[in-house]
């Protein structure tokens, strides 16, 4: 666990440290998110809060290439190659969106790009929990691990948009999913759960690295730079442990091999899935591109119901923790103590959805710290990596 710690720790300080630096970088190549006549906030706010994550991402990684514990994730070094390629394209996408926009067509084929690199180095789905274990053709394995970090990519996308969501969600969600690696690499001793658990750990120090500068009110944004990026991460991460370990090599009893592997991922990422799956279906609905912008997400909502823009995000990280938290559970206890923790905490967020603070309301009527920034910025395309 030092290690993992280690690479934390990291990960977090390089990312903290480099975040003033991106903020200034975006400043003197004018990559900002404009002031317009319906947006709240008062200032052009600056991008690229994406290139201090993936500072933070390279430290960590290379300290943990010099760590006993990691040996297995960088003997080979084909995976970790694999990843890097995978990174460095999505950022170069998300840096070139950030600056002079891309149209959804090119955005997409970027994102295939990425993926696919990935995927065809090693970062792919070889088999699924399914009636055991079934094994997945070559083709078959490279198209559904492209559909999955695609979905990935826009899912995190999707819900960028309030200070601090996207990066304290995704914290949450490879958090929960870290605890699930760590049990599968070092407690079971399974080798190919290494580079799922380091990923997690990174993603979490990278966001915790971050967030100073992007919760309310936001310094500065992370931009698709950032978006893409962690949603590629997130997505490696899932499919290195969910689609490479081998079910029929865990234990049988709590960790449930042939539900986890399949449940733990859609956990950890439900709230962005269910924000993107939502949209899609309400612009389609409308007859809109489903990718066109609109201000109909879940936060919007909760902003709608009076909450500020401060309590909504931590709903928000409520609802990512209570889901993702449960999945992660039932690999620790008994489901039905699991199943018992998670009606619980429904019901306390329901019961807090419900009930915004008048004075709360009151505070979000008045913040003025970009807001609704990026769910705004929709004319332009940021809103969604593909529309």
């Amino acid at each position: 666990m030092r290690e993992y710690i280690l690479c934390l720790v990291a990960a977090a300080a390089v990312t903290y440290l480099l975040t003033p630096l991106a903020r200034e970088l975006a400043k003197k190549w004018k990559v900002m998110a404009p002031v317009r006549d319906r947006d709240v906030h008062d200032t052009p706010t600056p991008l690229l809060g994406g290139l201090a994550m993936v500072g933070g991402l390279l430290a960590g990684g290379i300290l943990a290439s010099k760590l006993p514990m990691m040996s297995a994730v960088f003997d080979s070094g084909r995976t970790p190659l694999a990843l890097l390629s995978g990174v460095a394209i999505i950022v170069a996408l998300g840096v070139i969106d950030d600056k002079w926009g891309l149209d959804a067509p090119t955005k997409l084929a970027g994102q295939v790009l990425a993926a696919g690199v990935m995927a065809f180095q090693g970062i792919a789905i070889i088999w699924l929990p399914i009636g055991g274990t079934f094994v997945l053709d070559p083709l078959t394995s490279v198209l559904f691990t492209v559909l999955i970090v695609v979905i990935s990519i826009n899912a995190i996308n999707f819900v960028d948009g309030l200070d601090g969501l996207a990066a304290g969600i995704v914290l949450v969600a490879a958090g929960a999913f870290f605890g699930y690696a760590y049990l599968l690499s070092v407690e079971s001793g399974l080798d190919r759960a290494t580079l799922a658990t380091l990923v997690s750990v990174l993603l979490v120090g990278m966001t915790v690295g971050f967030l100073p500068h992007n919760y309310t009110p936001a310094r500065i944004f992370m931009g698709d730079t950032g978006s893409m990026l962690l949603g590629l991460l997130l997505a490696a991460g899932t499919i290195t442990l969910s689609g490479q370990v081998d079910p029929s090599a865990l234990t049988t009893g709590a960790l449930l091999p042939t539900l986890l592997p399949i449940a733990l991922p859609v956990a950890v990422m439900a709230i962005p899935l269910v924000d993107l799956l939502l949209a899609v279906i309400r612009r389609t609905r409308a007859g809109r591109n489903p990718f066109a912008p609109d201000k109909q997400h879940l936060h919007h909502r909760l902003l709608e119901m009076g909450h500020s823009q401060g309590r909504a995000v931590l709903l928000m990280y409520a609802w990512t923790g209570l889901v993702a938290g449960t999945a992660v559970a039932v690999a620790f206890v008994p489901w039905p103590y699991a199943a018992g923790g998670f009606i619980v905490g429904l019901g306390v967020l329901l019961w807090l959805v419900r009930r915004p603070s008048k004075s709360m309301a009151a505070e979000g009527s008045a913040e003025h710290s970009g807001a609704d920034v990026r769910p705004l910025r929709a004319a332009d395309g940021r809103d969604s990596s593909l529309g």
